[in-house]
């Protein structure tokens, strides 16, 4: 079943983005938030509707929590008092610790699934939302053993209407995974980045690509952060220690500067690149291999609309594209990764246009 009429409460990044999606597919969207600048922009950006203050005409079919993990249990709570709507689900990004407040406040969970959608950006804010920020991203679903079927139903088909893959997993069990690949990531993240505000001129000025993808995730809002780790401490600690304990052996060799202590810190990256083959593909299953082809470009308008109507001429499809710019220079070189067998097709379709192509 896909909801009707939902009510958004939170305007962030994905609530907004929640909202826009399903306002997409023509359900009514009211919309409420402690923030009152947030609420207006979502509000002129289409996201919906603001509720009003008064009663409304009978409940919602479905209420989106988009609020802090500390903040779920007190609004589900104040959102059924007020009868907002028959079904309610949250998108925080850690599971256990909001449902165990929640039963402790003595909420309705019949009413009530918990989910989270792992999509999101280093920007925040309705300014940055998208209706299509969900396609094909996975979606955790933990529904406590109290949610009725219709319940799980309105819920789900919420997801779906998103485009989102649902995956229905233990709290307990999604709060250790996010840890692994999300919440860990981004402290790691942070520490690297953290290094930088003590570097001089001539490290800043030899920064590239690789130090920009270690860091990007370090953009993203800290109050929001402390909130979520706080929420996860026990899981995310558990894999900070691993790392830093992966972290400490390598620098202990490394200082040994020995051909024994070299193979030794050889094998981290070895294991580094085993973990790294593990994350699946853009549609799931194993990473398949791309070629890249390089492609240099003045940074001028309308010169990656033409590179792209190029690959389209070329019927090549760009897999993936990473642009490196050259600091203090007007030109970038461009990565487009494509399977292997249609490379030498683009790079010779984007010579015979006048693009510089290496190789």
């Amino acid at each position: 079943m896909v909801a009707r009429r939902i009510v958004v409460v939170g305007t962030g990044l994905i609530g907004t983005s929640i909202a826009l999606a399903m306002r997409e597919r023509g359900a009514e969207v009211l919309l409420t938030d402690r923030d009152s600048g947030a609420l207006a922009l979502a509000v002129e950006l289409g996201a919906g509707d603001a509720l009003p203050d008064g009663a409304q005409e009978g409940p919602a079919d479905l209420a989106v929590l988009a609020v802090p993990p500390a903040a779920v249990a007190v609004t589900l709570l104040d959102a059924q008092k007020r009868g907002l709507a028959t079904a309610y689900t949250d998108v925080a990004s850690v599971k256990a610790l909001p449902l165990a407040q929640a039963a402790g406040l003595g909420c309705d969970l019949t009413t009530f699934v918990a989910g989270h959608p792992l999509a999101g950006s280093e920007r925040s804010g309705p300014s940055a939302a998208r209706a299509d920020l969900f396609l094909g991203r996975p979606w955790a679903l933990c529904a406590p053993p109290e949610a009725t079927p219709e319940t799980a139903g309105v819920v789900m088909g919420l997801v779906k209407a998103c485009g989102a893959m649902p995956v229905e997993v233990d709290a307990a069990e999604h709060d250790r995974a996010v840890a692994l690949v999300s919440h860990a990531p981004h402290v790691v993240s942070a520490a690297v980045a953290a290094r930088l505000t003590g570097a001089d001129e001539v490290a800043l000025g030899l920064s590239g690509q690789g130090v920009r993808d270690v860091t990007r995730i370090a953009a993203s809002d800290p109050r929001l952060w402390i909130g979520i780790l706080a929420a996860n401490s026990a899981p995310v600690a558990d894999v900070l220690e691993a790392v830093a304990t992966d972290l400490a052996v390598a620098a202990s060799l490394l200082r040994d500067g020995s051909e024994e202590a070299a193979t030794h810190v050889a094998d981290l990256l070895l294991r580094g690149n085993a973990g790294r083959s593990r994350i699946p593909g853009k549609h799931g299953g194993d990473q398949p291999a791309y070629a890249t082809v390089q492609v240099v470009i003045p940074d001028r308008p309308g010169e990656l609309a033409m590179i792209f109507q190029a690959a389209g001429v070329a019927q090549v499809n760009i897999e993936d594209v990473v642009i490196e710019h050259s600091p203090g220079r007007p030109l970038g070189v461009l990565e487009l990764a494509v399977v292997p067998e249609a490379a030498e097709r683009l790079a010779t379709e984007l010579r015979a246009r006048g693009w510089s192509v290496p190789g």
